[in-house]
């Protein structure tokens, strides 16, 4: 019998890690090729893994809710036949040859361990993301040692800066006092200096649920929306400008064509790619909005990536990136957001599709809403909210002087970071916007 690795696969540019959600086949269960194994997610996207052989699942080297390195073996499946692939041997045999005493010395090691660095969970008023308890395993720090960390997220949830700025206060401590002071020492001179966080706890006590409400909890693509919403606004600094729109043209020139292209291609004709391809110009005329922040210094992105927030059947929502948008035409950008839109539906995005966004869409009009200040999706520096298309009275400017009509009309609002991005360039980058929409040639072929 033959022991094959499954280990982590490469997900795409830039994901270095999953997080194990869940497993769907236990020790002992058969396996055919192409069956998923478990179920994983990297930041928004969950994804399945599946196996490469047939076989019998052998061994599971990691649990649900742990942090996994992309190229790391996950698990041992046995197959028949062919040579023995070496899996995890070293970890084996010397266990089977160590004596009773080395086995019991290495037993309290692993007791030893467990006490300080024993994955963390979120408990009572303390919720603590994969990211922290990845960080605070990797560290060393304990469940004991993880509460005393004063946290500036939301309801004082402890974030990624919390604990990284924790472990740069530890370490810059003096050796003597590290070396002869217990962790419990430790954790008081901690808190003393945090003064101010006894204040912030009324905050984060947990509401007291009465016998006839229902208590429903966050999904984990819920509590990472949340998660990076809050960095996000302790992060940019908000700014919104307003400006509306005249989209008649659009709207007459989408009705003439939407059966046809429905007929020809097979899929429907919306408006976002109009949209989207406005706003890809605009970044074009303004490269200083396709940007994005690294410490003291500006990144200006070679590529036009534009982000679709796209809404899932859970009510959550989720950003599949349009690349190199500005260098696609109308056709292809229409069939590029059905593509990802489907998909994003589906749940079968790819955690490639997600990466790598300088600027980021939002249709909130498709609930209704006239406007709204969307959060910039970091590490942007800029979104566009996209209102409902209004059928309104309007002054229409001609020759032979103006007069009152029915025109159609929407409101896009534009949150920037205004760390980098004034008033002025924020102005004139969504006024470019309006440009390319009002501008638009009813004759154009698609």
């Amino acid at each position: 019998m033959a022991k094959f690795e499954l280990k982590l696969p490469k997900m795409g540019e830039s994901v270095a890690e999953a997080t194990i959600t869940s497993w769907l086949k236990e020790v002992g269960d058969t396996i055919e090729a192409d069956e998923a194994v478990l179920e994983i997610a990297t930041d928004k996207v969950d994804s399945e893994v599946p196996s490469e052989v047939d076989g019998v699942l052998l061994e599971k080297l990691f649990d649900v809710d742990d942090v996994v390195q992309v190229g790391q073996t996950i698990a041992v499946i046995e197959t028949e036949g062919g040579d023995t692939v070496e899996v995890k041997a070293q970890a084996t045999d010397p266990k089977q040859e160590e004596a009773p005493k080395a086995v019991a010395e290495v037993s309290q090691t692993v007791v030893a361990a467990k006490e300080t660095t024993q994955p963390v969970t979120s408990s009572g008023d303390r919720f603590y993301s994969p990211l922290v308890k990845n960080i605070a395993k990797e560290e060393g720090i304990s469940q004991a040692e993880l509460d005393t960390i004063p946290g500036t997220g939301k309801d004082g949830r402890v974030t990624k800066n919390d604990i990284k700025s924790y472990l740069e206060s530890r370490s810059s401590a003096p050796v003597e006092e590290v070396k002869s002071q217990p962790v419990v020492e430790q954790k008081a001179a901690v808190k003393t200096e945090a003064p101010s966080q006894p204040k912030q706890k009324p905050a984060s006590t947990p509401v007291v649920a009465s016998g006839d409400d229902e208590i429903i909890e966050m999904t984990r693509m819920g509590k990472l929306i949340s998660k990076h919403m809050v960095e996000s606004v302790q992060t940019s600094a908000h700014v919104q400008s307003f400006i509306e729109a005249d989209v008649t043209d659009i709207w007459n020139w989408r009705n003439k064509h939407k059966n046809s292209f429905k007929k020809r291609e097979g899929e429907n004709l919306t408006f976002t790619p109009i949209f989207m391809e406005a706003v890809a110009k605009a970044l074009r005329d303004y490269p200083m909005m396709n940007i994005s922040v690294q410490g003291d210094s500006i990144i200006k992105k070679k590529h036009i990536n534009l982000g679709m927030a796209a809404a899932l059947p859970d009510g959550n929502l989720i950003v599949p990136v349009i690349k190199d948008a500005d260098q696609l035409n109308l056709l292809g950008m229409a069939k590029k957001v059905n593509d990802l839109a489907n998909r994003a539906r589906e749940n079968k995005l790819n955690p490639d599709d997600i990466q790598g966004g300088t600027y980021t869409v939002t249709n909130v009009g498709t609930f209704g809403s006239i406007m709204g200040t969307p959060i910039i999706n970091q590490p942007q520096v800029g979104i566009l909210a996209l209102g409902a298309i209004r059928k309104v009275p309007a002054v229409i400017e001609t020759p032979q002087g103006d007069f009152i009509g029915i025109r159609y009309k929407m409101f896009m609002s534009h949150s920037y970071d205004h760390r980098v991005v004034n008033g002025a360039l924020g102005g004139q980058f969504v006024k470019a916007v309006k440009y390319y929409l009002e501008a638009w040639d009813s004759n154009r072929e698609i």
